[in-house]
C-alpha cells in the first residue's frame, strides 16, 4: 500500500505526461520499460525507484527540483527557458520587454 504522502508523485506524473502530450505506454517503453510501468504508477499500484524517477524527469525535460515544485507550469516555464537561452542577447531582450508587457495588461 502506498502512503497517501506520496500520492502527489502519481498524479504529478500523470499531469505532467498529459502536458507533454505522451501516452502513458509510450512513455513507459521509451524509458525501457513495459507497456504498463507509467499506468501502475498513475493508477498508484507502485512508485518509481528514485533512479527512475530522476530518469522521468529527464523525459519530461524538467529537473527534480522543478517536479516537486508548488510552481504551476514546470514543463512550459522550462521549454520557454530552454528556448530563449539559444537567442542572441537582444531576442532574449525583445522577449523579455514582451513577456514584461504581457504581465502589464493582466
Amino acid at each position: 500500500m502506498i502512503d497517501s504522502d506520496f500520492f502527489f508523485i502519481c498524479e504529478k506524473i500523470s499531469e505532467l505526461r498529459y502536458e507533454r502530450g505522451v501516452s502513458a505506454r509510450d512513455m513507459s517503453l521509451s524509458l525501457g520499460q513495459n507497456q504498463n510501468y507509467i499506468n501502475n504508477i498513475e493508477n498508484k499500484k507502485t512508485l518509481p525507484s528514485v533512479p527512475m524517477l530522476i530518469y522521468i524527469c529527464d523525459y519530461l525535460h524538467i529537473s527534480p527540483a522543478e517536479f516537486f515544485s508548488e510552481e504551476d507550469c514546470p514543463i512550459i516555464c522550462n521549454d520557454i527557458l530552454h528556448t530563449v537561452k539559444d537567442l542572441t542577447p537582444e531576442q532574449q531582450s525583445l522577449i523579455l520587454n514582451i513577456a514584461k508587457e504581457f504581465k502589464k495588461r493582466k
